[in-house]
């Protein structure tokens, strides 16, 4: 019954190339840092800029959504005028964005 199957035999070892493995994976890294790792740092340095230039006066956009005008600055913190007498404190980094002059009014 040997004759309906055959025998099945090692292939010739081979070296591996070294750079057959190695180039993939420079290509997959250099895409990681292009569409990820890069823009995300971008978006740190824009944010880290937007929060040392915080200035009295300034209209601004919390991430929680609360939209008010900066009435005191510290080194870490801001104080945010939501409404007549409503002053909320806050860290630096909790402001997403800072608005044109004249929002709040439009709102």
């Amino acid at each position: 019954m040997d004759f309906f199957i055959s025998n099945a035999y090692a292939q010739g070892a081979q070296q591996a190339d070294p750079f057959g493995f190695l180039l993939p994976m420079l290509i997959i890294f250099g895409a990681f840092y292009f569409l990820l790792i890069r823009p995300q740092q971008k978006k740190q340095k824009a944010h880290t800029e937007l929060v040392n230039n915080l200035e009295v006066g300034d209209e601004v956009l919390t991430a929680g959504g609360i939209l008010g005008k900066i009435t005191d600055v510290t080194d870490h913190y801001v104080a945010i005028e939501i409404g007549e007498n409503t002053v909320i404190k806050m860290q630096k980094g909790s402001v997403s964005q800072v608005v044109p002059k004249g929002t709040i009014n439009a709102a």
